[in-house]
């Protein structure tokens, strides 16, 4: 009796879907918004009447239940406390939801994860999906970290409906448990090279009846990085989909969208309006800093701010590895912690959580700078390395100051890398430039130059900290901003703490291909960029929270801060100890200082002449006389020969088994190839085997006889023959010129 009702009751639930699926077809065919109109400029829709049988439009909507949604998800979203919807899920809701490919563009933490999810899980559940359907939607991240956070997002939005959803991420771990089961999911949510992965070596993955594709930081994943992955993805998809692209800055190129076959896609960018193209809430600063001076700056500012979240962003994992361990091992009073790409990643997925709940130091490669939502407010953002572009800085800065929470960041510059200054401000980017405070510096260059004698392990990694900066602005596009032949090298190198600047070799044939004439270009550069520096104003870039609000004068100071460009950061380089005497500072040598000698103790402490101790020891005080010397010195020569023929001997002994060993591997080789009967070594074609192993007779002329003519013959056995006559000879010599002719 109970499998009825379980029929029963399972037939009534399918029987509401269907209906509610009927219904939400209906509202949404009947009140599409206008292809190509802004949600957002539409009047909120006033709700339809009760019992109407109406639907009131959608376009509009500023409350997730006002949208044709769902009870499932909106269940899911209630609980989690998602309520009004933000200004990119208003514009990106009404246009996806009806099935339109979307560009969606708005500035970091402004909840686009939520601008996708939902039509996702809408999608698959109006064409009543499941597990025997296969791959329904794909989500394409382009990290790992960021793949996690979407998975856990879509759960939220996901958990009262039925659907299968796996996160496909990492190396090769755990591919042959997800190769068993990534057939029975809808939804899959990875990165390129995972997905790619298992397109290639899972059998039977099918992705034909693909519904939706989402390419999250989709500038990202469109980059060149991902480029031949993501065309080899594409090409296994069906055309016939729904794409929704999304990014804090969005990409316009038409091949991009021809590579993704877009059909009249959406362009939301839904704060090109704004003001500024970050956060309202975001305080930011950037400074002047001279290369060899980044990491005192950068220990200066950690030693200010102990109980402080700050993010740092350095350029590549060896920059990220040596700062790490230096800092770790000088112990700022602060926990550290590093990030980077080339870490496992359990690793990664530990620090990140670890970093979210306490006060700490992150250092990190842009790995970290793309979609990560820290749980708690990441209070700094520090870039000490200039982003590649306005994109770049964008995403980094956008760790901070998410949601309604508020945040700062700063920038460090160096004097060649001024021109990123005209181009963020050309992005509607407020920035605040400030100054260092040179009393408050704590230079580090001298003690690290003491960890790495301490650790001799630390050289290795200061080096490709170093050649691996340089390579990261050799390959840079933008010539006006990054020049490496306008960094200061060999500071730069003494800075790391290392003895000897490296040698590295793109750099020295960028040097010897630069002509004079370039040398003064650059020169005059330098001065214009010198000269640049107080184009722009102070107070007008700020945002207006923050304009009566200051930054810590601990460190920076704020008072007329623009950098002038007089000295290159004397302020900064009074408060430094040099690690190392560079080229343009020549050790001066006194050479009337005070010359050491050597002295001699016995073994009661007393002091001894050098070579006493070849002398008679019945006194501690007796003076060597000439001969003695020199009779020592007669059998110390006289070892030294011993010991050199000796190891005259022994190399000669050496020298004659490796040509032993030589000759006899030669014949072997001979007699495997003469056993094969492939070709003929020693000459003619009709000569036998026997014939060729005989060793030949030779004839030699003794030219210290003063009988001219006279020969000498070794037989095999080396003995000597009898001479011959001058007649022989000569029959001999013809028949040797007539062998040669033939």
């Amino acid at each position: 009796m109970k499998k009825p009702k379980t029929r029963n009751f399972r037939r009534q639930i399918r029987n509401k879907e269907a209906e509610e699926i009927s219904l939400l077809t209906t509202w949404i065919d009947s009140q599409k918004p206008d292809s190509g109109s802004n949600p957002l400029s539409a009047a909120t829709p006033p709700p339809p009447p009760e019992g109407s049988g109406k639907f009131g439009p959608y376009a509009g909507s500023t409350r997730f239940d006002e949208l044709p949604i769902s009870r499932r998800t909106k269940d899911g979203l209630k609980e989690a406390k998602y309520v009004n919807m933000t200004d990119i899920q208003r514009a990106s809701l009404p246009h996806s939801l009806c099935g339109r490919d979307i560009l969606g563009a708005a500035k970091t933490g402004s909840g686009k994860t939520l601008a996708f999810t939902i039509p996702v899980v809408e999608k698959l559940y109006r064409e009543r999906w499941g597990p025997e359907d296969g791959v329904g939607s794909i989500i394409i991240s382009p990290t790992r970290e960021l793949a996690g956070q979407l998975f856990d997002v879509l759960k939220i939005v996901g958990k009262h409906h039925d659907f299968s959803a796996g996160l496909l991420i990492g190396g090769r771990k755990e591919v042959d448990i997800e190769k068993e089961r990534v057939n029975e999911l809808n939804i899959l949510v990875c990165t390129p090279g995972r997905l790619l992965q298992h397109m290639d070596e899972t059998p039977n993955l099918d992705c034909s009846q693909l519904q939706v594709l989402v390419l999250d930081e989709a500038d990202r994943i469109l980059d060149v990085g991902f480029k031949k992955a993501l065309n080899a993805i594409i090409s296994q998809l069906p055309k016939r989909r729904q794409t929704l692209l999304f990014s804090a800055t969005q990409t316009k190129s038409v091949q991009d969208l021809a590579r993704l076959s877009l059909k009249d896609p959406e362009y939301l960018s839904v704060h090109k309006e704004s003001v500024t193209a970050t956060p309202n809430r975001l305080q930011q600063t950037a400074m002047v800093v001279p290369l060899d001076q980044k990491l005192d700056m950068l220990w200066s500012f950690i030693k200010a701010h102990l109980n402080s979240r700050i993010l740092v962003f350095l350029t590549s994992c060896k920059q990220v590895k040596f700062v790490f361990e230096a800092f770790k091992k000088l112990r700022p009073g602060i926990p550290l912690k590093c990030l980077h790409g080339r870490m496992k990643q359990e690793r990664r997925m530990g620090i990140y959580s670890q970093f979210c709940e306490e006060h700490s130091v992150l250092f990190s490669t842009d790995v970290a700078s793309r979609g990560l939502d820290f749980n708690k407010a990441v209070d700094w953002v520090v870039q000490m390395d200039c982003p590649e572009d306005v994109a770049s800085y964008i995403h980094r800065v956008g760790r901070t100051a998410r949601y309604l929470s508020r945040g700062r960041s700063v920038l460090f510059l160096t004097p060649s890398e001024i021109k990123m200054l005209e181009k963020l401000q050309a992005a509607k980017v407020p920035i605040q430039f400030i100054k260092a405070n040179a009393k408050r510096l704590q230079p580090v260059s001298a003690l690290l130059s003491t960890l790495l004698v301490k650790y001799p392990d630390m050289q290795h990694q200061a080096q490709r900290a170093f050649i691996t900066y340089l390579r990261s602005i050799h390959i840079q596009k933008d010539k006006e901003i990054f020049d490496v032949l306008k960094l200061p090298i060999e500071e730069f190198s003494a800075s790391l703490g290392l003895p000897m600047t490296p040698k590295v070799r793109f750099l020295n044939q960028k040097i010897k291909s630069k002509s004079v004439s370039g040398k003064a270009s650059l020169h005059e550069s330098e001065n214009s960029d010198k000269e640049n520096l107080s184009v722009f104003p102070k107070d007008e870039l700020l945002p207006d929270d923050f304009k009566e609000e200051m930054v810590d004068n601990d460190i920076f100071l704020t008072k007329d801060t623009l950098y002038e460009g007089k000295g290159k950061g004397s302020e900064i380089r009074d408060a430094m100890t040099a690690t190392r005497v560079l080229k343009k500072k020549k050790l001066k040598i006194n050479v009337h200082r005070p010359v050491g000698t050597r002295v001699v103790f016995d073994e009661e402490g007393n002091t001894l002449p050098p070579l006493a101790r070849v002398a008679a020891t019945n006194s501690a005080h007796i003076q060597l006389d000439q001969d003695t010397k020199n009779e020592h010195y007669n059998k110390m020569r006289e070892k030294l020969k011993e010991a050199d023929k000796e190891d005259k001997l022994l190399e000669k002994h050496r020298l004659k088994e490796k040509r032993m060993k030589k000759k006899s591997k030669k014949r072997s080789v001979d007699k495997e190839d003469i056993g094969d009967g492939e070709y003929n070594h020693s000459g003619s074609e009709g000569e036998t085997a026997e014939n060729r192993n005989r060793k030949r007779s030779k004839i030699y002329f003794d030219s210290d006889n003063d009988e001219v003519g006279e020969v000498k013959n070794k037989d095999n056995t080396g003995g000597k023959a009898d001479s011959i006559s001058l007649a022989e000879q000569e029959a001999l010599a013809l028949k040797l010129l007539s062998s040669m002719h033939s």
